[in-house]
């Protein structure tokens, strides 16, 4: 990628366009992979919102597809439609103005646990780091992904939450910056697979990291492990280089 890291400088200069890209890219490597399902929306602080469109998947995406709508979902900036679950998102940003970055997607264990209503334990300490407060079970979404009432609806029963399972759904998860997002999103998808196999094994039903581990977790803000992101971030930018050359 023409880029060699060093302790000062962990990453090239990104801009948001650019590191939106290599979060849906990193995400979709993680298991956030569901065809054209899922959306990315980033607050611009200006009533709008930059967001992933529909029509493309999150392994092709590059900034200069990306979109700007406002938040009654109409496209003010960009050449593709709008996802047609934005509603989700549309109904967050107007209630939550604390939350700077949304990703919805249906990441299989994520989505499995969702599905069975039920939130899985914090097995490891790797599963539990991002923060982002408890992970909650919303049963409320009950329309369909285009339904703003729906919408609305699993966003109020959300309250201050930053992390859940939405119930035959699929996983919702905010912060305040792309980073938060990206650290989050890794650490529930490991926790969500890694219970789910501890179960099937007829493994212990209690973890074992000690409760201060956790409460500890639940607290960050998700910005605090500086590497994770700029590491993942690299992976993507040697995949393709060519990130680099669109702003």
């Amino acid at each position: 990628m023409g880029f060699t890291p060093t302790p000062d400088q962990l990453l090239p200069e990104l801009s948001l366009r650019q590191e939106f890209v290599v979060l849906a890219r990193a995400l979709w490597r993680e298991g956030y992979a569901d065809h054209l399902a899922g959306h990315i929306t980033v607050n611009l602080g200006d009533g709008t919102l930059l967001c992933n469109p529909w029509f493309i998947t999150w392994d092709e995406l590059r900034p200069s597809q990306l979109i700007r709508i406002d938040l009654d979902g109409n496209v003010v900036e960009g050449d593709w439609p709008a996802p047609l679950g934005i509603p989700l998102h549309l109904e967050l940003h107007k209630l939550r103005e604390d939350v700077g970055v949304a990703m919805h997607s249906h990441p299989l264990y994520g989505t499995v646990w969702a599905d069975m209503g039920e939130a899985p334990p914090v097995y490891d300490q790797s599963s539990g780091l991002g923060g982002g407060g408890d992970l909650i079970v919303i049963d409320e979404y009950g329309g369909g992904v285009d339904n703003a009432s729906a919408a609305r609806d699993a966003v109020v029963a959300m309250g201050d939450a930053n992390l859940a399972l939405l119930a035959g759904h699929g996983v919702f998860v905010l912060g305040s910056t792309i980073r938060a997002v990206h650290q989050r999103a890794v650490a529930l998808e490991q926790r969500c697979q890694r219970a789910w196999h501890i179960r099937a094994a007829g493994g212990r039903a209690e973890s074992a990291v000690p409760e201060w581990w956790l409460e500890r977790g639940r607290q960050s803000d998700g910005n605090g492990f500086i590497g994770f992101w700029e590491a993942m971030a690299r992976v993507e930018l040697r995949a393709d280089p060519s990130i680099l050359d669109e702003r």
